[in-house]
């Protein structure tokens, strides 16, 4: 629950995206899935955009940690959700529709990739326009989500960094010990023709 207390440079680089699509997000429905504190789903609130933040619910925590973002931010309109990845529960179920969900560094821990996938795809079949913006560190060679991606019928585009101004170091980069690559991607349902 530690993670989701901090903004990593995940959460910059996905707020950088999201600046970057401001003039497209008036009005759309836009919610941050693993959202700790919030940065990528605050920015939006701010551009206009009608945001719902979540984490899961068995991380007050962190949930609590989205609530002060909001109150921080002059945000008391934007609801904060318990969602726990792989479960569905009546807060899924009874989410309002969605244009955009936005998740930074969410691919953290391999055990989670399924479950954040199962979550993805349940929004993305009732939201067959929407798209997922996530960011992600690469940490392992031997981590992909892309067996799974084709097996929950979705489909990837990758991002450049340098293509919305994320590739500065200040963005980007960490003060911790390790390599600090990060990807950004675009994941939507597969057409049924198979692409």
């Amino acid at each position: 629950s530690q993670y989701g207390l901090y903004a990593w440079p995940c959460a910059a680089v996905l707020a950088q995206y999201v600046w970057a699509q401001r003039r497209s997000l008036p009005g759309r429905r836009v919610l941050e899935i693993g959202a700790g504190v919030s940065l990528p789903g605050v920015v939006a609130a701010r551009c206009g955009a009608r945001v719902t933040l979540s984490d899961s619910e068995e991380l007050p925590r962190c949930l609590q940690s989205c609530r002060r973002s909001c109150l921080r931010n002059r945000l008391t309109h934007v609801p904060v959700l318990g969602l726990t990845w792989g479960r569905v529960s009546p807060e899924l179920l009874s989410l309002a529709p969605v244009d955009v969900i936005l998740g930074s560094d969410v691919f953290f821990d391999p055990k989670d990739f399924e479950d954040i996938l199962t979550t993805v795809y349940f929004l993305l079949e009732k939201n067959p326009h929407a798209q997922f913006w996530t960011t992600y560190q690469v940490r392992s060679a031997d981590w992909s989500i892309e067996a799974l991606l084709c097996k929950w019928n979705l489909k990837n585009i990758h991002v450049p960094l340098h293509s919305f101004g994320a590739d500065k170091e200040h963005l980007a980069s960490s003060s911790l010990p390790g390599r600090h690559t990060i990807e950004m991607m675009i994941i939507s349902l597969a057409q049924s023709d198979g692409t």
